[in-house]
């Protein structure tokens, strides 16, 4: 596949070495010519220096033939308007655009174009790395509504089984990690001492899991 690329910083630079070491034929794009200095010297892929939502600039780049379009310059808005011209002057379908902004990210993904908010992902594995407790976000959708977490549970629910847990705090367990290796929860699947527990769940219902997980299990529940 060839895969157009918009700003060649620390992202794209990386995003460029590893596309190439995996077999696909990578443009790059970026306005300052000094920034492919970050591309390592056995690069194959082209260098084009303009701006990433310039016509010229992207059919250089070969985006009439590229399986893919990837913006992941400084600028929100000239990623998210070179994302717009990939897919909608060029027909590329598969388009990412990476923004600072998550509020306008979740517009964005409304609009079509899929995006990676940076600075939440950041504050999200900062947070994972200092707060021993709750929920420590893994992933979440581009528009904030869906989070995938690592919870914490009072040691009570060792011993209840996984679909007991989902029913006691209304959440889908999306898998256990045992002993370094995971493990998708059937009906039966008991919680062990040392499981850590992921579940599924809409961001806002996060504090209500918690909540739940952090006390013992009623009676009813077991």
């Amino acid at each position: 596949m060839h895969i157009v690329i918009m700003g060649c910083g620390r992202v794209g630079s990386t995003l460029a070495h590893i596309l190439e070491d995996s077999g696909h034929s990578v443009a790059i794009i970026d306005r300052d010519p000094q920034a492919f200095r970050r591309l390592r010297a056995g690069f194959r892929g082209r260098r084009v220096t303009g701006i990433g939502f310039d016509r010229d600039v992207l059919e250089e780049a070969g985006i009439e033939s590229a399986g893919a379009y990837v913006a992941v310059s400084s600028g929100d808005n000239s990623n998210i308007i070179s994302a717009r011209v990939a897919r909608e002057t060029f027909g590329v379908d598969n388009v990412v655009a990476r923004i600072y902004d998550p509020r306008r990210a979740e517009v964005y993904q409304r609009l079509g174009i899929p995006t990676v908010a940076t600075v939440r992902w950041t504050a999200d594995q900062i947070l994972r790395r200092v707060l021993p407790e709750g929920a420590e976000p893994l992933w979440r959708d581009p528009t904030g509504t869906v989070m995938l977490a690592e919870v914490a549970y009072h040691s009570a629910w060792i011993g209840t089984r996984t679909s007991t847990l989902e029913d006691a705090a209304g959440t889908r367990v999306a898998f256990v990690n045992r002993m370094g290796e995971a493990l998708l929860p059937r009906d039966d699947t008991v919680l062990q001492e040392g499981d850590i527990l992921h579940v599924m769940a809409a961001e806002n219902d996060m504090d209500r899991i918690n909540k739940v997980l952090a006390s013992a299990p009623e009676e009813e529940s077991h």
